[in-house]
C-alpha cells in the first residue's frame, strides 16, 4: 500500500524521483513501471502497471457509450502513458501531463492506497485545505463509520 507525502523537485526535462518509500513499495509488490495519467483533480494519477490493466479491464466491461465510461477513456485512458523509473529511480513525466497538473519546480508524491497523486506543491496545499473543510461531512463521517466497523 502506497502511503505518505513527499515532496521532491522536478527538473527542466520532466525528471523527478519516485520517493524512496514508494519506490521500494513499487518494486517490492509490482515491478520498476508507473501508468500515469491525468486525474479528475489538477493532478496526475501514478498506478503500478497491474493495478492500471485491471482499472482498464473493468472499464472494458462497460458499455463504451454510456457517458460516464466515455468521460473516463476520454479523460483517464487515453491521456495514460507507460513511465518506467530510471536507474536512479527518477521518473520521466511528458510535457501533456506536467501541463495538466501544473508541474514546474516542485512536485508533491502523495500515497493514496493502490495509487499515487502527483501534485504541484501550491495544488496540493489547496487540496489539503479542501479536504479540511470537507473533514466533517456526512459523506466522510459515513466512511469512517463503514471502516471501523469492517
Amino acid at each position: 500500500m502506497f502511503r505518505g507525502v513527499y515532496e521532491h523537485q522536478i527538473d527542466a526535462k520532466g525528471r523527478t524521483s519516485l520517493p524512496a518509500r514508494l519506490r521500494e513499495t513499487l518494486v517490492a509488490t509490482y515491478d520498476e513501471r508507473l501508468i500515469i495519467t491525468t486525474a479528475l483533480d489538477p493532478c496526475l494519477h501514478a498506478y503500478p502497471v497491474r493495478e492500471w490493466e485491471q482499472l482498464e479491464q473493468s472499464l472494458a466491461r462497460r458499455n463504451p457509450m454510456e457517458p460516464g465510461v466515455k468521460t473516463l477513456m476520454r479523460l483517464y485512458v487515453a491521456s495514460a502513458q507507460e513511465c518506467p523509473l530510471d536507474k536512479l529511480g527518477r521518473v520521466l513525466i511528458p510535457p501533456s501531463l506536467r501541463a495538466h497538473a501544473g508541474l514546474e519546480k516542485e512536485v508533491v508524491w502523495a500515497g493514496m492506497v493502490k495509487v499515487i497523486e502527483v501534485w504541484s506543491r501550491e495544488g496540493w496545499a489547496r487540496a489539503q485545505e479542501e479536504a479540511r473543510q470537507e473533514a466533517s461531512s456526512a459523506d466522510v463521517m459515513r466512511v469512517l463509520t463503514e471502516l471501523r466497523q469492517q
